[in-house]
């Protein structure tokens, strides 16, 4: 029975998608877990996966329309089979690119194309041309002049396979000697004009839709805060220890611990796995742990599904793929969908400590900090020793300050005696 493919839900404020490409055509066979389509949303380019096997029936919408979540996109069935008659999806919504707004005036044509963050080597040319996330990100990497490349996207988008074909051609580099003469150009330039000009940045989708998330959370949910230092010593001693017996490519991290031990917390406090739904708070019976990772233009959250139930060289793994899949802009629709409490961990910048905003319909987010060799007092002598401070935000209209206490207790339970997370 032929089966449809429908345009996921990737997050919990997500409405609609741009169908950017297709990457199978209406007779091809497919697989089940084959990429079938690339979507463009606030947050990323994802590759929509087929969730049957057969052949690609019907293709319901074109290339380059924006299509609700949950609609209708394609039909995958039997060879020959008919497709059931679908209500093609309305596509007035069609993507017209139109250019970025400009910074303001700037006289000296150099600074004028550096004027914004988002140019570098890879746009000096004008700022019309149809790219796609990727392909832009790629062009960047890869130094190519996307003026010099053939789109063979929807309206003469420039997709991914375009800039890899071109890239096989070896013709669309930018030269070393363009490079040094616009850096000097525009380096003498900044230093002549630093201070003078004002710069009006156009923000990203990314970045809109970080803002409209946390201004909705900071304004409809009332945030309160308990922090809790943790000491580290037996956990640093440990994870030292098990990466001694790892390849350099799977050696875990201070953050897979904590995602362990935050996933088996949770199972103990259900109230935190959970969120407020009218007067009726629902515990999930999941834990999926959210991981915020730091992405170009802003942060995305992928999710370790059943957290509690992995070890930690699987949470490893997980966490690596996933956040490098979110960097090159190819997250899967599994990768950032379902979390059911989130965390973000800013250790790795030597941070003390800091608190972090809710990540809706959660009922709560760990915001983790550095481990530092800090001096301690421990049974009235001074010594060196390892410790951490986090500070989970919760949801007061799920909890309150003594079990957010109670979560973190049993936290350091898990953390200050790491052996619990391997048995």
């Amino acid at each position: 029975m032929a089966e449809t493919i429908s345009m996921p839900k990737l997050g919990f404020d997500m409405a609609e998608g741009l169908l950017v490409r297709w990457v199978k055509q209406v007779g091809e066979t497919i697989n089940k877990g084959d990429v079938l389509a690339e979507i463009e949303t606030d947050k990323a380019t994802v590759e929509v996966e087929s969730s049957a096997s057969g052949v690609v029936l019907q293709l319901i919408v074109d290339q380059g329309t924006m299509v609700p979540v949950n609609a209708p996109i394609a039909i995958v069935g039997k060879a020959g089979e008919k497709a059931s008659d679908q209500s093609p999806v309305i596509s007035e919504k069609k993507v017209d690119e139109k250019p970025a707004p400009q910074s303001a005036p700037i006289t000296d044509p150099v600074s004028q194309l550096l004027s914004t963050p988002q140019t570098s080597v890879s746009n000096l040319q004008s700022p019309v041309i149809k790219a796609s996330p990727l392909a832009k990100k790629i062009a960047r990497d890869q130094k190519v002049d996307l003026s010099k490349v053939q789109g063979t996207g929807p309206g003469g988008r420039i997709v991914r396979k375009d800039i890899e074909a071109a890239l096989s051609s070896h013709q669309l580099s930018v030269s070393s000697e363009q490079l040094s003469v616009v850096s000097n150009q525009s380096t003498q330039h900044a230093t002549r004009n630093m201070g003078l000009n004002n710069q009006v940045i156009q923000t990203t989708k990314l970045r809109q839709a970080i803002g409209r998330r946390l201004v909705e959370s900071k304004t409809t949910i009332p945030h309160f805060y308990v922090t809790h230092e943790f000491k580290m010593d037996t956990l640093m001693d440990m994870r030292k220890q098990v990466n001694a017996y790892l390849p350099e490519n799977e050696k875990v991290s201070v953050n897979d611990f904590v995602l362990k031990g935050v996933a088996l917390s949770l199972r103990q406090f259900p109230n935190l796995n959970a969120t407020l739904k009218g007067a009726e708070i629902v515990q999930f019976g999941h834990v999926n742990v959210g991981v915020a990772v730091t992405v170009p233009g802003g942060l995305m959250t992928v999710v370790v599904k059943d957290t509690d139930q992995k070890t930690l060289r699987q949470i490893s793994g997980e966490v690596k793929a996933m956040a490098a899949r979110a960097r090159e802009g190819r997250v899967k629709p599994d990768d950032v969908d379902g979390s059911t409490f989130s965390t973000s961990n800013l250790g790795m910048y030597d941070v003390e400590d800091f608190i972090a905003i809710i990540n809706p319909p959660e009922a709560g987010i760990l915001a983790i900090s550095s481990a530092r060799e800090i001096p301690v007092v421990e049974s009235g002598e001074l010594k060196v020793g390892w410790r951490m401070k986090a500070t989970i935000s919760v949801d007061h209209r799920v909890s309150d300050g003594a079990e957010a206490a109670q979560f973190m207790q049993a936290l350091a339970g898990f953390l200050e005696n790491p052996v619990r997370m391997l048995v």
